[in-house]
């Protein structure tokens, strides 16, 4: 197992862009999941670009120090249970949009629960159903 700095070492040379630490990562999916909370109104390309945070930290928690993980996973559990709340479990709508991973990683099979902008009208005509801004 290894150091934060380690990890994100490692995961920029493995393609990262830059060698990220786990806080950078947390802080990313913090302000995407508040953006979905209020109504992801971005793209396609945008939203799946903020999943990408989430793929990061799991990639890393197979890396690094159990001390670090056990630091990190209660902050990185309510993000997830506020990513689930203010989204819905599909994975159809978004597959026609995109090329999802594989199956273990869960937050691609969910798109926002509140469809606005760009990204509800590409996932409403893949056949994804949310609430309308208005009402939601």
């Amino acid at each position: 197992m290894a150091t934060e700095t380690e990890v994100g070492e490692l995961l920029h040379q493995r393609g990262w862009r830059t060698a990220f630490t786990a806080a950078e990562r947390a802080n990313a999916g913090a302000a995407l999941v508040s953006t979905i909370e209020r109504g992801y109104d971005d793209d396609i390309y945008e939203y799946t670009n903020g999943l990408y945070c989430r793929n990061w930290l799991h990639e890393a928690w197979l890396l690094l120090d159990e001390h670090i993980v056990q630091l990190w996973t209660p902050q990185i559990k309510v993000l997830d249970d506020r990513y689930k709340a203010a989204t819905v479990d599909d994975g159809q709508a978004l597959n026609r949009l995109h090329r999802l991973p594989g199956p273990d990683l869960w937050w691609w099979r969910r798109y926002p629960r509140i469809l606005t902008g760009d990204l509800g009208r590409s996932l409403h005509s893949a056949g994804a159903v949310g609430a309308d801004p208005d009402t939601a």
